[in-house]
């Protein structure tokens, strides 16, 4: 048996290919008008290629459900009607103009089925500027995938070129208003390089705003803020040229008047060729860079197949590092000349900066005397804190730093903040870029070593009342130690650090888990050393209640003193310490309400 070699063709349903293009390809039916000025642009191209004096021209005129759409472009003969618009995915660009195809910014067939999201109907009057005694020829289709071919009279198109109708399908009619064009076209063509109107009101707007001359640097500082606020909706902090050559990229960033989250994803503009591609290309900047916003114009990046999006290739990310690169010059160019506006920015957006910094050495370098920290001495920049400070102390959370602030202040240690975002990497990489200074992270056993002990007989005439308060808090994993320290108001100061935590969190995961899970845990137990309460001897209500004869009154202040330092430290609190602050709560109202009902 023979298997029946006879080739066959797809058959190809309209009506389905334009669900997929309108539904799954395009983001919006706006695409349809971008691609007809593409078409329009990429045929006028094809002709100057040929004929660079001819003109440039297109116009769009919209009026009842209808559009019209006129160029002055190459223009087409009948066999190139049957070959490019009744085959879905030739291109006018493939066959004799090679030379020119790096001008061009899209495929006519394709471009031109992709209207079928909004037109019912679609009418092509077309002449040709390479055979001028070809006639006018005429292609029309409908939605339902049937279409004519019939050439006309001279008198329907006198001049090479090509004229597309539209006729809106049902319910579809505002997206063919002269409004919604003029609108969609100015947004797609404002940077396209001919002359295009939308029923006779200007759409381009050349030269762009970033390559006009103006009076003076505070003028061209003027209307770049105008652009941008028509743009983007805000007025920048200040505007950054992005000029590659090279790449072919020209245009400008947008500093962001407010901060924004560093997760949330960039609107940047890109145009190809004079024609906007997507306003949402947001990985054309490093990640860094989300305090900007940027439109530039390049003809060298690659669009996605359905031009809405930048292909991801090494082009892209070769751009992306280039125009990273001007972001972080004009940085540098503010620290040295300018360092008001700079000192404006960062405190908007230093935590971009620090996000940069990270990974650039010579930048966390140029920045250290600019960006800000929280420390034990107020907002200072790292290189202000290590003039002040032999070592650099720092804590690698936010509870931590609340824990100890006060009383490393008090003791005249400077301590920074390294909870926040960033902060504690830039901190450990202080000593790299500062030769000669001392990094180190306080825990609870520096903070300790740095209060003042007391006298040993003392101490020993408290022996009772600390072993009452051991006992009371030992269930809760907390030792006891007294200490005296300023400030003199701080009755007491709860002390850990990350390996008293963890240990703590497995102890409590033991005591809840079945035999099996509680050996795993057990086997894990480490030697790091437990939590501690340290009570203030200085402060004169620590005082009072050591000398209490009443042994479970002191147990029950050391529980509420406990209490009020994890609250303090702003420390999340466990049911276990919930409970027992309800508890001392509850036991010294009891206390004294039952002295006051003894007449005492």
């Amino acid at each position: 048996m023979t298997a029946d070699q006879t080739p066959h063709t797809f058959q190809v349903d309209l009506r389905g290919l334009v669900d997929l293009l309108s539904h799954h390809l395009y983001s919006s039916p706006k695409v349809y008008l971008r691609e007809l000025l593409q078409n329009a642009v990429d045929a006028i191209t094809a002709r100057r290629a040929e004929q660079p004096d001819a003109p440039a021209r297109v116009r769009l005129y919209a009026e009842d459900g209808r559009l019209r759409v006129e160029d002055s472009g190459i223009g087409l003969t009948e066999s190139d009607v049957h070959s490019l618009l009744a085959t879905i995915g030739r291109s006018s660009k493939r066959d004799g103009l090679e030379s020119a195809r790096a001008e061009f910014l899209g495929q006519f067939g394709i471009g031109l089925l992709a209207c079928f999201v909004v037109a019912a109907e679609i009418r092509v009057v077309s002449r040709s500027a390479r055979t001028p005694d070809a006639p006018p020829v005429e292609w029309a289709a409908r939605d339902d995938g049937s279409y004519t071919v019939r050439t006309l009279p001279d008198s329907a198109r006198p001049e090479p070129g090509t004229t597309v109708h539209l006729t809106a399908r049902p319910g579809s009619g505002d997206w063919l208003a002269e409004e919604r064009v003029l609108a969609l076209a100015r947004d797609f063509g404002s940077l396209l390089p001919y002359d295009v109107c939308v029923g006779g009101k200007a759409v381009t707007e050349l030269p762009a705003p970033w390559d006009r001359t103006y009076t003076s640097p505070a003028a061209r500082r003027v209307a770049l803020a105008g652009h941008c606020h028509e743009l983007f909706g805000f007025s920048p902090l200040d505007s950054v040229d992005l000029d590659l050559p090279v790449a072919g990229v020209r245009g400008v960033a947008y500093i962001l008047p407010s901060a924004v989250s560093p997760a949330q994803r960039s609107g940047h503009r890109v145009h190809l060729k004079g024609m906007l591609l997507t306003d949402r290309a947001d990985e054309l900047l490093p990640d860094w860079a989300f305090f900007v916003r940027c439109v530039v114009d390049t003809d060298a990046l690659r669009p996605t197949a359905s031009r809405e999006a930048l292909y991801a290739d090494e082009t892209l990310a070769a751009v992306r590092d280039a125009l990273g690169g001007r972001i972080r010059e004009w940085l540098t160019g503010l620290a040295a000349g300018d360092p008001e506006r700079l000192a404006q920015f960062l405190s908007v957006h230093h935590l971009g900066v620090k996000s940069l910094a990270r990974h650039d050495t010579e930048m966390l370098r140029t920045m250290l005397p600019w960006l800000p920290f929280e420390t034990t001495d107020g907002r200072l920049s790292l290189e202000e804190f290590a003039l002040r400070h032999p070592v650099v102390h720092f804590t690698r959370t936010v509870e931590e730093y609340r824990q100890v602030a006060p009383i490393a202040s008090a003791q005249g240690i400077g301590v920074i903040n390294g909870g926040y975002t960033y902060d504690t990497e830039l901190v450990e990489l202080l000593a790299a870029v500062r030769p000669g200074t001392v990094v180190a992270e306080l825990d609870a056993d520096t903070v300790t070593a740095h209060l003042d002990s007391v006298d040993p007989a003392e101490e020993l005439a408290l022996a009772g009342f600390l072993a009452a308060a051991r006992a009371r808090l030992d269930v809760l994993g907390c030792d006891v130690a007294l200490r005296a320290f300023h400030p003199l108001t701080v009755p007491a100061l709860h002390l850990d650090d990350r390996e008293a935590r963890h240990e703590q969190a497995r102890a409590e995961a033991e005591e809840q888990a079945d035999d099996l899970w509680a050996g795993i845990l057990g086997s894990l137990r480490g030697s790091a050393p437990r939590a501690r309460l340290v009570l203030n001897h200085l402060n004169p209500l620590i005082r009072r209640i050591s000398s209490l004869d009443d042994k479970e009154l002191a147990q029950t202040a050391t529980e509420a003193l406990y209490g009020q330092a994890l609250l303090m430290a702003q420390r999340p609190l466990r049911p276990a310490d919930s409970a027992l602050l309800n508890r001392a709560f509850m036991g010294l109202l009891e206390w004294a309400t039952h002295d006051q009902e003894n007449g005492r």
